[in-house]
């Protein structure tokens, strides 16, 4: 076996496709370069670095579950001048991720809470934590299904597996009593433990509504 057949075979048995793919073309740009073989053995490991972080990110992104991929450079931040533009896209660092805190969006329709939960949704996706988005309505759906089930626990804990949960539209659509105790009993098993960004068109006086 050549060396070329070897190394396309155990690129394929190490599981290092972008290396596979690319380690000719280096190889000739090493050369060029008069690059030193860890030179050219470090650019084959960012190469294949990036490409995991990308196909990671993609999947994640598909993962979340967003109705549309908003991102936050999009906004139009007249639609909220209360809001505080310098002061909100810190936010986008992920720090509050880190700290477990939650973000409530709240405010009437058509002011873009949806817009600035998904877009820092894929904010936190590229800085690397698990997102998931949701409408309040779906969450409470599932939470009646696994509680009839008896499997509330169970799916507490698949979703303790995201750093951060969207729950968007909280407040839209009326839920039954135990549907209410349900939601509440389920931010209350995040608390301190994730984050939870929630979209919503009620002030607090009103939650005890839903």
């Amino acid at each position: 076996m050549t060396t070329e057949l070897l190394v396309d075979h155990l690129t394929k048995q190490l599981r290092m496709p972008t290396i596979h793919k690319q380690y000719r073309s280096l190889a000739r740009e090493a050369e060029e370069r008069n690059l030193s073989y860890e030179e050219y053995l470090l650019a084959l490991l960012e190469v294949e670095i990036e490409m995991r972080d990308e196909n990671q990110k993609q999947r994640r992104l598909k993962q979340a579950n967003f109705p549309v991929q908003k991102t936050l450079d999009t906004y139009d931040f007249s639609l909220m001048p209360s809001l505080n533009r310098n002061r909100f896209l810190t936010l986008a660092k992920g720090e509050f991720v880190e700290k477990k805190e939650n973000i409530l969006f709240l405010g009437n329709s058509g002011t873009g809470k949806t817009h600035l939960a998904t877009g820092l949704g894929i904010e936190m996706i590229k800085n690397g934590y698990k997102t998931k988005f949701i409408t309040a309505s779906k969450l409470v759906e599932e939470l009646l299904m696994a509680n009839d089930e008896h499997k509330l626990g169970a799916l507490e804990k698949k979703w303790l597996k995201f750093d951060v949960i969207i729950v968007d539209e909280l407040g839209y659509v009326p839920f039954s009593k135990i549907g209410s105790e349900l939601l509440f009993q389920f931010f209350s098993s995040r608390y301190e433990r994730a984050s939870v960004i929630i979209t919503t068109n009620l002030e607090f006086t009103e939650w005890t509504s839903l």
